[in-house]
């Protein structure tokens, strides 16, 4: 190189360098705060049990099946697959071929890629640089009206090609709000998801067990009923020897024409849920291929995990789904308020512009351009300061929600918690009640055929031995739905890790 000679680059950076660098510097120091309140989670319920008076170590146990007495071990976690606890593995693998064939499912994991992929959509229109190539080749014609000569007129042809770089600085964070409240979106159809894993399985599980105690019922019934029958044909040998009266024979007709009438109903509650287990596991009712659940299939678990009170909130789908709606309506707050403020946008392009595709490349045909641009609003007529305000408003509407999303699942809890209890205290005195009806009948058969009592104590007898014997089904089956029913009001069992990736955004692949 020449000595004293300098690049005319050389001669301008310099002098622009220190300007450039200070408002870049600026930039990025506008750009460091962001306007709108910072979203803090809200404190878990610091209570120390969920329900008013403390509850037993235990249930109480009742003899015969599904009386085990079932105990509460305070502090443990729910396993993931919280319905093997039943034992049955006719359940679990309902449960699992429902959970890949459910359109339920399958309407929650799209709604979390499509969240997953807006936010990656805004994250690199609003986040990053632009950057567009153009390339393009025209002729046209022009004349000189437009300058004064009439009489000129030329055909040409124009080739350009340019790179075009913009950039939007996000000075007082409307960018960054809006990204958070985007990716709020995105967790609150993950836990959505959880919500509709931990419904789905619960629904399967308390429709298993109805159709189980449907079973029992009518298995009770039609045993009933081929009693009943006996004891008529009995009655009309007796009454057509002379030993019994024809009220007798009438009353035992119509006993037993009530209990094969009530058959008719269970029998159409028994085909809906198994039209409704048909439908939970993604199925066409006549499909087929479902397993008949029986009481006997399930077995009652002894120990009821309970979670911590003050964990809850950290746990319930439902309370992390509202608590994402929080922190979105709390990020909006912040996307209108950076509306306030000015907005600074640069751009810069570079490319070249010949006459002829051979010249397109040369350093004659050479273009630039460099621009900034600031925005600030002056007036929109109250506009923008009510959407603000309304933003504030809709964030106390989403804390109010959110304080009575955690109200419920605490009830939610409390009652199946005492639904436990009490169910057990029900089945062990709905077994004393059945086996004094049982032992009332038989001695009531020994006594009638011995002349010591009349028909109609006879029939008593039956009727209430017909009453305890399905309430006893139904009373077996309510302590395997109410323990089901806490597992999903404690949230179920499915791990956070398994939801953060799920409601992990995708991957970007490209930045187009």
């Amino acid at each position: 190189m020449i000595e004293g000679f300098r690049p005319r680059a050389d001669r301008t950076i310099p002098s622009r360098a220190p300007r450039l660098i200070c408002a870049a510097a600026l930039a990025a120091a506008l750009s460091a705060c962001a306007v709108g309140p910072e979203y803090r989670r809200p404190d878990s319920p610091q209570a120390d049990r969920y329900t008013e008076t403390a509850l037993p170590a235990q249930t109480v146990d009742s003899p015969g099946p599904g009386g085990l007495a079932q105990r509460f071990s305070a502090g443990e976690d729910i396993p993931a697959d919280w319905w093997k606890l039943f034992r049955s593995e006719a359940l679990d693998g309902l449960i699992r071929d429902a959970l890949a064939r459910s359109p339920n499912i399958a309407a929650a994991q799209a709604a979390l890629r499509q969240a997953g992929e807006i936010y990656q959509s805004e994250r690199g229109g609003q986040s990053l640089p632009r950057v567009d190539g153009q390339l393009g080749a025209q002729r046209q014609k022009i004349n000189g009206i437009p300058f004064g000569q009439p009489d000129f007129a030329s055909a040409l042809n124009l080739y350009n090609a340019s790179v075009n770089v913009s950039y939007r600085f996000d000075l007082f964070g409307g960018t960054r709000r809006e990204l958070e409240k985007l990716q709020a979106s995105v967790d609150y159809q993950g836990f959505q998801l959880r919500a509709a894993y931990l419904a789905l399985s619960a629904n399967l599980v308390t429709s298993a067990v109805q159709e189980a105690s449907l079973r029992a019922q009518i298995e009770a019934t039609e045993r009933i009923a081929a009693d009943q029958a006996s004891q008529l044909d009995v009655l009309r040998r007796q009454f057509e020897a002379g030993g019994a009266a024809r009220t007798d024979v009438l009353s035992q007709q119509t006993q037993l024409a009530q209990t094969e009438a009530s058959l008719a109903p269970l029998r159409q509650s028994l085909a809906q849920t198994r039209h409704r287990l048909a439908a939970l596991s993604g199925r066409l009712p006549g499909e087929g291929g479902l397993p008949a659940f029986h009481l006997d299939m399930f077995t009652l678990p002894d120990s009821l995990p309970v979670s911590v009170p003050s964990e809850l909130a950290r746990r319930r789908p439902d309370i992390l789904a509202s608590e994402a709606l929080l922190r979105q309506a709390s990020a909006q707050v912040g996307v209108a308020a950076a509306a306030l403020y000015p907005q600074l946008t640069l751009s810069a392009g570079y490319g070249s512009q010949a006459g002829s595709g051979s010249q397109l490349l040369t350093p004659a045909a050479a273009v630039w351009n460099f621009g900034a641009g600031l925005a600030q609003p002056l007036f929109h007529g109250g506009e923008l300061r009510s959407r603000k305000r309304a933003a504030e408003a809709a964030y106390e509407q989403a804390e109010a929600q959110y304080r009575e999303t955690v109200l419920s699942a605490f009830q939610n809890v409390a009652d199946a918690l005492r639904a436990l209890d009490n169910d057990a205290a029900g089945l062990r005195a709905q077994t004393q009640a059945w086996s004094s009806a049982r032992d009332t009948l038989e001695l009531a058969r020994k006594q009638y055929g011995l002349g010591a009592i009349g028909y109609l104590s006879l029939l008593d007898a039956q009727r209430q031995y017909q009453q305890t014997t399905i309430a006893l089904a139904q009373a077996r089956a309510a302590r395997y739905a109410d323990t089901a029913a806490l597992f999903q009001a404690l949230g179920g069992g499915w791990r956070q890790d398994e939801t953060e990736k799920t409601a992990a955004p995708p991957k970007q692949e490209n930045t187009r």
